[in-house]
């Protein structure tokens, strides 16, 4: 990633933008698991409300996004999203680092996510910048995989 991404929280203005990008990022996944992916589907009035989403802009555009919950004692990394045009370029791991250090900043020293285990280059990605894979559940959308990092201060780049 040549350029720096501003970041900025999302407020209600942004929901329609949220959705667009979102939808445009886990399109590519539809054909590989038959069926929208729950992100796609999902309520981003309430999401935006109840969460924390964070909106990534890249040449004058939303080129990302990603949404965490504070649970008390960890941080979960709901969705992350980015625009096809943008994929491949490091967004997603700048996004995942960006998490770490909100996790930081809250005390917390794990962050959590999950996939769908069919989303292979996902769970590759997710691996390869250091979490571990906790455990997979069955259900009747398929295979979720729950995975954790454990983060220390000095682990975040900045």
């Amino acid at each position: 990633m040549d350029e720096t991404p501003a970041l900025r929280r999302a407020v209600a203005d942004d929901v329609a933008a949220v959705r667009v990008l979102t939808r445009e990022a886990y399109a590519k996944w539809v054909p590989v698991i038959g069926r929208e992916p729950l992100p796609m589907r999902a309520d981003y009035d309430e999401a935006v409300r109840r969460h924390r989403v964070d909106l990534a802009f890249l040449d004058g555009g939303l080129a990302a996004l990603i949404e965490t919950i504070d649970k008390g004692d960890h941080l979960v990394i709901e969705n992350v999203a980015v625009a096809p045009a943008f994929q491949g370029h490091g967004l997603g791991r700048y996004l995942l680092a960006h998490a770490e250090r909100l996790a930081l900043e809250l005390g917390y020293g794990e962050v959590r996510l999950y996939t769908n285990k069919m989303f292979e280059a996902n769970v590759r990605l997710y691996l390869a910048v250091g979490y571990r894979i906790d455990r997979e559940e069955t259900s009747a959308l398929g295979v979720t995989v729950y995975m954790s990092k454990s983060i220390l201060p000095c682990d975040v780049a900045a």
